[in-house]
């Protein structure tokens, strides 16, 4: 997933980009309500972690200029301020849900997959595209009955492509997707990974899922037998 961490308190910041990003989503991290409003605004996320306590605008006040920008991720504010004020305050800006502090981050993502299956778009527990399936929750792949062990990356970067197929994805769409902020627009980690992807799901089962449009980035089909 790619995941907007909303939060000013630096460790607990790190640890939430820490966590999630072992497990394979891509975390971009900001420490106030007007640069989470400007970078939801333009890139695409999965969703959005939020705080309340913020240096200049309030969570609520965020949640309001996010949802008036017409960015409609799932929202998950997290709190101390647990009062039943603060709850209908929250969920009445447009929030999707309320996670107390201190709170499990087993609970964190337990929550982050049950708003990502609530979304406009329904998301289907396992994607699958002819005889290939991708499990997000256990970040397992088959094609057919044979498991294919991927890394964090490669599950991420086929994540990406399973959930838009059919479309031709530029290299700065699978960039924003699949990694952060920190890879240059012009790096060719991209083709690098699509290589490593078409190596495992494809070239051992006479399949070509992963297809090149030159010019402009790459598309992921079914898989035509190669």
């Amino acid at each position: 997933m790619h995941v907007l961490v909303v939060e000013d308190e630096a460790k607990l910041a790190q640890l939430l980009r820490r966590g999630l990003t072992e497990r394979g989503d891509v975390v971009e991290v900001v420490g106030s309500g007007a640069d989470a409003v400007a970078l939801a605004a333009a890139a695409d996320f999965d969703v959005v972690l939020l705080d309340v306590m913020l240096p200049d605008l309030d969570g609520f006040e965020t949640c309001r200029r996010l949802r008036a920008r017409g960015v409609w991720a799932p929202v998950l504010m997290l709190t101390a301020r647990t009062a039943t004020e603060d709850r209908i305050a929250g969920l009445d800006a447009g929030a999707d849900d309320y996670l107390g502090k201190p709170f499990s981050f087993e609970e964190l993502l337990a929550r982050m997959r049950a708003l990502t299956r609530r979304v406009q778009v329904e998301r289907p527990a396992v994607l699958t595209a002819g005889d290939l399936r991708l499990d997000p929750a256990s970040h397992r792949v088959w094609r057919g009955q044979e498991e294919i062990a991927l890394s964090t990356r490669e599950l991420t970067l086929l994540e990406t492509f399973m959930r838009r197929p059919g479309q031709v994805l530029s290299r700065s769409q699978l960039l924003e997707h699949a990694w952060d902020s920190a890879y240059e627009p012009g790096s060719n980690v991209v083709d690098v990974y699509v290589r490593y992807l078409r190596e495992k799901i494809d070239r051992p089962f006479g399949r070509t899922s992963l297809e090149t449009v030159r010019g402009a980035g790459y598309r992921f089909t079914a898989g035509a037998d190669g």
